[in-house]
């Protein structure tokens, strides 16, 4: 895809502060980050979303894995963040699947997954029990 600045960055066509790379994935610093430290994992083959991915993801989310408590350790972060913006109303900004490890430090500002949505819908049981049934039967 030669519009896409990850697959540009896997061309060596703009620059990155890679930290790891194997066969199937490549992760580099955030050129935006929102701490220090703060890791992006890509796979090497051009997929917009984690549901576009051949097996999963499994390469990628086995490098985050393996690199999250390492990228974590480099900068005395005492924990980190895992995310993944799934499409563009997810805040997805490239249309490139990739994880996002953010360290997290005492005293930061950061919340927790949930800050993300400031007013949660109220779903009681009933509706609790007809979205389970759908994801079954999706």
């Amino acid at each position: 895809m030669t519009d896409c600045v990850f697959c540009s960055i896997l061309d060596d066509e703009i620059p990155s502060y890679g930290v790891y790379e194997d066969d199937e994935t490549y992760a580099f610093l955030d050129a935006n980050p929102l701490a220090r430290g703060h890791t992006l994992v890509i796979p090497k083959t051009h997929a917009e979303t984690l549901g576009d991915l051949d097996d999963g993801g499994k390469a990628v989310f086995e490098t985050t894995r393996r690199l999250a408590p390492r990228t974590a350790d480099a900068v005395d972060a005492p924990a980190y963040n895992l995310g993944l913006n799934n499409g563009e109303e997810a805040g997805q900004e490239v249309p490139h699947a990739h994880m996002h490890i953010v360290p997290r430090f005492d005293g930061d500002g950061g919340g927790p997954i949930h800050a993300l949505q400031p007013s949660p819908p109220s779903i009681d049981d009933e509706e609790l029990a007809e979205i389970a049934d759908s994801v079954r039967d999706a």
